[in-house]
């Protein structure tokens, strides 16, 4: 399989269109067309659906995507490991996070490695625990930052333990109090983020044997804490996730005291680019010593 053939199919996948794909490959839509045709015509299956809206991928297209995305990533370790034996840092970095470390975390880290490699490129991609796996599955993201919980399938660094808080709004009858006990949970509307598949919480709910009255899902975070602070509920979340939300709502601590351990998952390190590697050990060396 030709990477170039590899890439236009990608692109095609990913853009939805030959155009579109073309636009970022640099190429004409009928150069991609015949690109993707050749891919076909070697593997001997129909990658893609075409039509006058532009293209979707067959069932058979959509199963090899991962191994496709694998097969460029590889090509790509190859070429930043031949820049690193040439004393060259160069490559880019797809990192994927929570909302909380994105905000957090990552700006100053960034920063920070930039300052010692500022010819790596970064993407950023935002997501709850299901995206960010996802991203590592299909080899969209080099690594991950997020809570550990069970399951976790991945290899996994710890980094910081963050302690998890409930948020209420400002009129609520424990505003006052020393700590929210969980045991409270089935009195008050509860928000629960990821659509309601928070693991973390979902755990710590098990753990201490309580039920928690879910009037309201949302996606992310933020749109949970927004809610929180218009009266619509409360809601649990760590201290890293609240850090820049400190009006028209309470933060207090749980009782019992809970906790989450923040930390990197990444599929292998044997398939991690140079670049990869690089912000990993970065990453563990700067945000271990700032717990420190």
């Amino acid at each position: 399989m030709e990477s170039v053939r590899a890439r236009a199919f990608l692109e095609s996948v990913e853009r939805g269109s030959f155009r579109a794909a073309a636009d970022a490959l640099g190429y004409t839509p009928s150069a991609v067309s015949q690109l993707v045709a050749a891919l076909e015509k070697d593997l001997k299956l129909n990658l893609l659906v075409r039509s006058k809206k532009g293209v979707t991928v067959t069932p058979e297209g959509s199963r090899l995507l991962p191994i496709v995305r694998s097969y460029l990533a590889r090509e790509k370790e190859m070429y930043e490991l031949a820049s690193e034996m040439q004393g060259l840092s160069v490559g880019n970095l797809t990192i994927a996070a929570y909302p909380s470390i994105a905000t957090t975390w990552l700006p100053e880290l960034v920063r920070t490695f930039q300052r010692d490699y500022p010819d790596i490129e970064f993407s950023i991609m935002e997501g709850v625990r299901q995206d960010l796996f996802h991203n590592l599955d299909q080899h969209v993201a080099d690594m991950a930052f997020l809570a550990y919980a069970e399951p976790m399938d991945y290899e996994w660094i710890p980094l910081a333990e963050e302690e998890m808080i409930a948020v209420l709004p400002e009129g609520h009858p424990l505003a006052d109090a020393a700590a929210y006990p969980l045991s409270r949970l089935g009195e008050d509307n509860f928000i629960m983020t990821s659509w309601g598949h928070d693991q973390e919480l979902l755990n710590m709910f098990r753990k201490n044997n309580v039920s928690p009255h879910i009037k309201y899902t949302t996606y992310d975070t933020p749109a949970t804490l927004a809610m929180v602070r218009m009266g619509l509920g409360i809601s649990i979340c760590n201290e890293l996730a609240a850090q820049y939300w400190n009006e028209h709502l309470v933060k207090l601590p749980l009782d019992p005291p809970e906790t989450i351990t923040f930390g990197i998952a990444y599929t292998s390190e044997e398939h991690m680019t140079a670049a990869s590697k690089k912000f990993l050990a970065y990453a563990v060396k700067y945000l271990t010593r700032a717990e420190q």
